[in-house]
């Protein structure tokens, strides 16, 4: 894609910054009195999940790039990486641990994906905004701590830690908010 100058750019667009594909999270132009108008924005990395902020006079530009989205199923892992399977096509998209390393906490096998591509080659895969995880092991709750908002650490699946209230026991199902690893509530 051409270079696009930063006043046409959207938030939720695809920009290329230190060769990196980004994400625009939040944009505003500004123009203070008596100043060159600029735009402030933040955009976020694809490979690295990383947030930059920029600020960019208002004829300045930055390359775009098209973005593909496609749902996939998440299957295996073995020594090559991490393996997600068309629905419909089932061709097998292998993706390395340098890309799946911010969400591979999340990773669940028979879970949809979406898969983002640039130019045909994975750049990022997209987690759901809470997914439904099976809790592993879950310590007693204390008794006597029955003081309202009293949380402990249980594991689900995955290996990740989740504070979550202290009636949730092994073995139960909850969903978990994958922007931060909240618990949402029962599954």
């Amino acid at each position: 894609m051409a270079s696009t100058p930063v006043i046409n750019l959207r938030r939720g667009q695809a920009v290329r910054h230190n060769n990196d594909v980004c994400i625009i999270t939040d944009m505003e132009h500004k123009t203070p009195p008596r100043m060159a108008s600029y735009v402030q924005m933040s955009i976020k990395s694809l490979a690295t999940g990383r947030v930059h902020n920029l600020r960019l006079t208002s004829n300045e530009s930055l390359d775009g790039v098209n973005l593909e989205r496609e749902p996939h199923e998440f299957s295996y892992i073995d020594g090559d990486g991490y393996h997600f399977l068309h629905p419909e096509t089932f061709e097998d998209v292998l993706v390395g641990n340098d890309i799946i390393v911010a969400v591979k906490q999340y990773l669940i096998e028979g879970q949809k994906y979406n898969v983002v591509f640039t130019d045909g080659t994975v750049a990022a895969v997209e987690l759901p905004a809470s997914i439904s995880m099976l809790v592993t092991d879950a310590p007693d709750g204390v008794k006597g701590d029955s003081a309202n908002n009293v949380y402990k650490a249980v594991t689900v699946e995955t290996g990740l830690t989740v504070q979550v209230p202290l009636f949730i026991v092994t073995g139960e199902r909850i969903s978990v908010k994958t922007e931060d690893g909240s618990y949402l509530g029962r599954a």
